[in-house]
């Protein structure tokens, strides 16, 4: 069974910078896609970033494109969102989430529903 754990949230001052990790275990990463998706109070599940199972093709959202970064690490079963530039507006629950193959990963991050395999959630907090 997959699991995936998420980590580095935390509260920011608006500008600054953050790196959330997302370490999986039970199988190797590199047979999945990976997305970053986030939820804040009363607002719809909002998809942030996906990357391929190998690292090498990435998307990301309107909201985020030039301020995130994802990368992977398949050797240690880890995925990165470097974050910066943040804004209030990016205050959410982030998780992480996987899925066979790239099928969903291929063009754009959807809102996650395809996903099968979920972290726990990193509460990330931007103060304006």
């Amino acid at each position: 069974q997959l699991h995936l754990v998420e980590s580095g949230g935390g509260l920011v001052q608006a500008g600054g910078s953050l790196r959330l990790s997302c370490v999986a275990s039970g199988f190797p990463v590199d047979y999945y896609a990976i997305g970053w998706f986030r939820q804040a109070p009363g607002k719809e599940r909002e998809g942030v970033s996906c990357i391929s199972s190998s690292g090498g093709t990435a998307y990301y959202g309107d909201s985020v494109k030039g301020r995130f970064t994802i990368s992977r690490d398949n050797a240690k079963n880890t995925v990165y969102l470097q974050m910066n530039s943040l804004k209030p507006e990016d205050t959410a629950v982030y998780y992480c989430a996987a899925v066979r193959g790239n099928y969903y990963c291929s063009g754009y991050v959807s809102s996650g529903n395809e996903y099968a395999y979920w972290g726990q959630g990193t509460q990330v907090t931007v103060s304006s």
